[in-house]
């Protein structure tokens, strides 16, 4: 392993940060038990129960367009005050993000990764104030030598303009960088485009053998990182 590394020559990470930094899953349900409880607690709570885990399998992992699942939300919830669309998305944006929470190891891995003396960088599809609302609450933002959120940006992954956006914010090449993600097109597809190498952390995509290639690395856990990079 320690052959290969000298080979490799990493300069530089960069991280997903939905499901790769942030546990997704774990905020999602955290936020969609106060929506809820909020807004719907005149439900026993077994139905309360079934609702949460309805909202999570409609939000599609956070893949779905959110005006959509919205204003799914308005027609199919047993409201006994409607929202609006509007009012639920007002509502989204104010509270999701305080639930945010890290996956396991995220600390541990940074600060390896620091004492390496890696560059690291966070690209993240989404809107500005809901993923820099998360990091801040997470405490992310210090370790890391740049920050692509989508709509700054104004493209997304797996756009490759993007993935060429970090390295030259970063000053390396692709040959000496990996990406880190959960999402087989978005991260580790995108990334390869432009000769990134790709370390998929397997959570609940599974592999899209149609992408043409294979991630570069597999790993289940954030810490597995330690032992290839």
């Amino acid at each position: 392993m320690g052959l290969e590394r000298l080979h490799l020559h990493i300069k530089a990470i960069i991280f997903d940060l939905d499901n790769t930094l942030m546990d997704r899953d774990t905020t999602f349900r955290k936020y969609s038990e106060q929506f809820v409880n909020d807004h719907l607690g005149h439900l026993d709570p077994l139905t309360q129960a079934e609702i949460v885990a309805d909202l999570k399998v409609r939000d599609a992992d956070g893949y779905r367009n959110k005006q959509e699942f919205f204003e799914e939300m308005v027609e199919c919830l047993p409201w006994q005050n409607r929202l609006t669309a509007c009012e639920i998305e007002s509502y989204y944006n104010t509270h999701y993000m305080t639930h945010a929470c890290k996956m396991d190891y995220v600390d541990e891995v940074l600060a390896y990764c620091q004492r390496q003396g890696y560059l690291m960088a966070i690209m993240t599809n989404g809107k500005h104030h809901i993923q820099y609302g998360k990091m801040g609450l997470l405490q992310l933002g210090e370790q890391f030598h740049t920050v692509i959120v989508s709509e700054d940006a104004g493209m997304k992954k797996p756009d490759r303009r993007i993935y060429q956006m970090a390295l030259d914010k970063l000053e390396v090449e692709a040959e000496n960088t990996v990406f880190v993600g959960d999402h087989p097109r978005n991260d580790i597809w995108g990334a390869n485009q432009v000769g990134i190498r790709g370390i998929w952390l397997r959570r609940y995509h599974g592999w899209d053998d149609s992408l043409g290639i294979k991630p570069w690395k597999t790993i289940d856990q954030l810490n597995e990182l330690l032992g290839i990079i």
